[in-house]
């Protein structure tokens, strides 16, 4: 009887236990709360006047290049120059041997000496048939012949003083002198050398200040530059009078700023640019001819652009895009035609409206459809210090 006893208060306690355990299983378990949004940092797209460079690989050249050349024919005697120092206008380069020319010069005058003598004797004769014309003495037939002979006489001369110019003048080429002012290059004879006049270069002689920069404008970014200008997106400084700089080979900066001169209206057939021309000072010839640098024009502005930074672009697998936070806080995928490079960012031709909010931190955490706590870019170092 006492085991039964005991046996049914274990079964009572078993029971009870599981109607706890029971009773524990059935109450409902504490939801976790939700996580906040994510937070990013967006800038307001605000159209704005925005300075636009265009930069080119140029070709430095001197202001003026000229070859230098003979004007006679005859031996090199000398070379009067320093190879590669600077030379003014006027100074001798090379000696032609003038030996030969001050003989021709000898026998013109020789020549002019006779004609001038018969000259005189013409003339002589002419004037004594005069008086005796007068008294019958001689026909007017010679009187004439007189004259006649004095006037060629006088011709004669004239042409004898004509080869003495001509022979003055040789002798003077002799003397090859510097066309202009400027640097010489390599002397392209050496003494002895045997030249024919204007047919053999015996060297160049370069102007260096001011210094030309020489460049070409691909035809497809010149057609691009005038539909902008035209659809008054991009306004030119008055008169195309770009300020110009230059990036020397090893990235540096040429100290003086330059002007564009000159502009070809013709299209190279070749390379497919139209020439252009930009002029610098160049006083202390750090800039030398023939040099390829890099060169910027400066002047032009992009008329209500809207800039975006360059970490807000992204690349997707067809074309760039950015995010966009719209009015509910949701973020938007928005593909973008980016345009120039300016010194903040992106110019954007099209895909974002003015005023938008756009995402430029933070991007690696959300995707489109995301709802997002956006925090302007300019009071984003405040949020992070309360943080």
């Amino acid at each position: 009887m006492e085991r039964k006893i005991l046996n049914t208060a274990i079964v009572r306690a078993g029971l009870s236990y599981a109607l706890l355990l029971l009773a524990a299983g059935c109450k409902p378990a504490a939801q976790p709360p939700a996580p906040p949004p994510p937070s990013v940092t967006v800038v307001a797209a605000e159209p704005r006047d925005v300075p636009v460079f265009y930069e080119y690989v140029g070709q430095t050249a001197g202001y003026r290049e000229v070859e230098v050349r003979a004007r006679v024919n005859g031996i090199v005697l000398r070379r009067n120059f320093k190879e590669g120092a600077a030379v003014k206008r006027g100074e001798s380069l090379f000696t032609i041997d003038p030996e030969p020319f001050q003989v021709a010069l000898a026998r013109a005058e020789a020549d002019l000496g006779v004609s001038q003598a018969r000259l005189e004797q013409a003339r002589r004769d002419a004037t004594r048939l005069k008086p005796v014309l007068e008294a019958k003495a001689v026909s007017q037939k010679e009187l004439d012949d007189a004259v006649s002979a004095a006037q060629i006489a006088a011709a004669e001369v004239k042409s004898a003083q004509a080869r003495v110019n001509e022979a003055k003048l040789n002798l003077q080429y002799t003397r090859v002198e510097a066309p202009i002012s400027g640097v010489t290059s390599r002397a392209a004879v050496s003494e002895g050398t045997l030249v024919s006049g204007a047919n053999v270069m015996l060297g160049t002689v370069t102007q260096v200040d001011p210094m030309y920069v020489i460049f070409g404008i691909p035809d497809r970014e010149y057609l691009a530059i005038r539909r902008d200008v035209e659809a008054g997106r991009v306004k030119l400084p008055a008169g195309n009078r770009f300020k110009t700089t230059v990036k020397l080979a090893d990235g540096t900066s040429f100290p003086a700023t330059g002007q564009l001169n000159f502009t070809d209206v013709r299209v190279n057939t070749q390379t497919g640019t139209s020439e252009a021309r930009a002029e610098f000072a160049n006083g202390q010839n750090k800039l030398r001819a023939g040099e390829f640098v890099r060169i910027v024009l400066e002047g032009a502005v992009r008329t209500a652009a809207i800039v975006v930074p360059q970490r807000a672009v992204l690349e997707g697998p067809k074309d760039k895009f950015v995010y966009v936070v719209n009015a509910e806080n949701k973020v938007e995928q928005r593909p973008v035609q980016v345009g120039a490079w300016t010194t903040d960012g992106w110019i954007i031709d099209g895909g974002v409206n003015a005023n938008e909010r756009i995402v430029v931190d933070g991007v690696l955490k959300i995707g489109p459809g995301a709802v997002v706590q956006a925090t302007p870019a300019d009071a984003a170092p405040r949020v992070a210090e309360q943080k």
